[in-house]
């Protein structure tokens, strides 16, 4: 259960509360004043806190501020005399959880504790998930730190969300971390990539459709939006899809209704929307290309997700990260291997990072991860020009001949298993490798 602390100057109103709570199974402190809350809050890690608002010396705002202010904040309850309605809207303004009059009967203090402290327990265990399951939200750099709180304080909504950025940036993470973190986390989480789908198979698979809706619809399917029903759906590449799906969709975010392709009766469903593009919508909407009216309604609350190139001090922590999900330390990685990541472009962002080190790790086998690891495929020369300042006299031909005859034999003598290791096609492979006199003929059975 809850560690929460009762903060409160009537000794007799204090008792009753704390009494209530461990009958509840809940572990209780219990502070006689504002200035004891402090002390407390100091002390200890907290889950919830319950105080007066009025009392002598420290206030209820006090103990509500300084409780906000701590590292793993508490959700707070504020006790407010019956008529001091605006004391308490200013305390939820502040960051209250929940307020509750006096006088009150302890039964529904009781119901509120047990609502909050769930909610606070859900919310650990889906960071917890988040944490584990995302290593791409880990944000040193300012621009993602900014992204990351943008995407905590939306969580708590329902408003829809249009995610921004480049492809690889980590836009669906985001899409799961909004989702983990909001009260539609036991829900369900579908998505959909709509660039994957022909144009009238989406519809069919967004709305559902009835038998014999169109050839093939041998029998009635609920569509994605029903299935999502109580929880979130993600549409990835949004700007992909169609006018005609626009316009249903606009419907939806409008009405929270649809119509199944092939019926006439509209559903209801409660689901709420997260979007993602690597298209500049606002210029597709003015080449009239994508809808204005379903532009404004999915823009409603918008999250740029940088580049990789703009979180630079976000790449090492990124790379220790996938490390640490495959079991493998990040002192595996050297330190001219953490220079060449650095000095990377990194044009697919976090996806070609994660790629890059899944190869690294294959290359290297059982030594370090080194420079040459982490060389950017087919362009050894640039990624290793920074090397030299590290290491003087680093031979650029002598570091591409390693890496070409290290993915062979990782390979097994196979040419085109080393070649996709590489990142290169078989042909500009046997180029590189006649530039490195060794001129060998194509093997027949490497023939595609």
């Amino acid at each position: 259960m809850a560690r929460i602390m009762v903060v409160d100057d009537e000794p007799k109103l204090s008792k009753l509360i704390s009494e209530m709570l461990e009958l509840a199974g809940h572990e209780v402190v219990r502070a006689s004043g504002g200035r004891a809350a402090l002390v407390e809050l100091a002390a200890r890690p907290l889950d919830l806190v319950i105080t007066d608002l009025r009392m002598p010396e420290v206030d209820g705002l006090s103990v509500l501020r300084e409780a906000r202010a701590r590292p793993d904040p508490p959700e707070v309850v504020m006790i407010t005399a019956h008529g001091s309605t605006e004391s308490a809207v200013e305390a939820m303004k502040q960051g209250a959880a929940d307020y509750l009059l006096k006088p009150f009967a302890l039964e529904e203090l009781r119901i509120r504790v047990r609502r909050l402290t769930e909610q606070r327990a859900t919310g650990m265990r889906n960071r917890n998930l988040v944490e584990r399951l995302t290593p791409s939200l880990i944000a040193e750099s300012a621009r993602m730190k900014a992204a990351l709180e943008s995407a905590r304080r939306v969580a708590g909504t329902d408003t829809t969300v249009l995610l921004l950025g480049e492809s690889g940036t980590g836009k669906s993470q985001i899409a799961r971390f909004v989702h983990f973190a909001s009260s539609r986390a036991q829900g369900p989480l579908i998505e959909v990539h709509c660039a994957a789908l022909p144009e009238p198979l989406l519809e069919a698979e967004l709305f559902g459709h009835e038998k014999g809706a169109f050839t093939g619809a041998h029998e009635k399917r609920e569509g994605h939006l029903a299935a999502a029903h109580r929880g979130t759906l993600f549409l990835d590449e949004i700007g992909e899809i169609a006018p005609a799906t626009q316009v249903k969709l606009l419907r939806f975010l409008q009405d929270k209704e649809f119509v199944p392709v092939g019926s006439t009766q509209p559903r209801k469903v409660d689901v709420r929307v997260i979007a993602a593009t690597n298209r500049d919508l606002a210029t597709a909407v003015r080449e009239g290309h994508f809808r204005e009216d379903f532009y404004y309604r999915l823009n409603v609350f918008s999250i740029e997700v940088p580049p990789l190139r703009d979180r630079g001090e976000d790449i090492e922590p990124l790379a220790e990260a996938f490390l640490r999900v495959r079991g493998v330390p990040g002192s595996r990685l050297t330190e001219l291997a953490r220079h060449g990541l650095r000095q990377r472009y990194w044009p697919g962002n976090v996806r070609e990072l994660e790629n890059s080190l899944e190869r690294a790790l294959i290359l290297a086998g059982d030594e370090p991860i080194s420079a040459e690891h982490v060389a950017a495929p087919g362009n050894v020369a640039r990624a290793t020009a920074a090397a030299d300042v590290l290491v003087p006299g680093f031979n650029i031909d002598l570091f591409e001949r390693d890496l070409i005859f290290a993915a062979i034999e990782r390979a097994g003598g196979n040419k085109a298993a080393a070649a996709r290791l590489l990142g290169v096609t078989r042909r500009r492979l046997y180029s590189m490798l006649q530039s490195h006199g060794r001129e060998e003929p194509t093997d027949p059975a490497e023939q595609p």
